[in-house]
């Protein structure tokens, strides 16, 4: 399977079912806990729907019409800067490795760039090491605490990089 099987666009409201099962099978695939992630927010349910205001858009993997993965970034929430958030960024194993995760982050961060963010933000879990190691080789750095206030309080690895 090479990148050119995957199509990266906005999501419709056809993704909500699927992508909120990849997220979810991700999380328990992980091992990370159901409290305080992704899991159990109201918005995996809905995700078309959460990112349908000014200056947020998510944009989903997919592969042989299967929603395969995904990403988004809105402004981040409880700051005041003009920082934007890469959020809920998950793809099922068969995606992992193939460079999409590259052309996501980009994509996400053309789109930040258009909106005027100057800088993106991202919190992460310390076991999720391939999604580091992603995130640092697009350049991300890490921070010492958290900012913004996102509610994921199981998620304690968090990233900077400036737009």
């Amino acid at each position: 399977m090479t990148s050119q099987d995957f199509i990266i666009r906005e999501i419709t409201p056809a993704d909500n079912a699927e992508l909120a099962n990849v997220v979810r099978s991700v999380i328990l695939e992980m091992g990370a806990p159901k409290i305080g992630t992704a899991y159990e927010d109201a918005a995996t349910d809905n995700m078309f729907e959460t990112y349908q205001k000014e200056k947020a858009i998510y944009f989903v993997v997919e592969q042989h019409n299967k929603v395969v993965g995904g990403a988004g970034i809105a402004q981040l929430d409880n700051y005041e800067g003009n920082f934007c958030e890469l959020q809920k960024m998950y793809f099922l194993p068969l995606v992992r490795g193939k460079g999409i995760g590259t052309k996501l982050i980009s994509t996400c961060l053309e789109k930040a760039k258009e909106f005027g963010f100057e800088s993106c933000y991202l919190e992460t879990m310390p076991y999720m090491t391939a999604a580091q190691k992603l995130y640092k080789r697009n350049g991300f750095t890490s921070l010492d605490k958290p900012v913004g206030n996102t509610g994921h309080y199981a998620c304690n690895v968090w990233m900077l990089k400036k737009i």
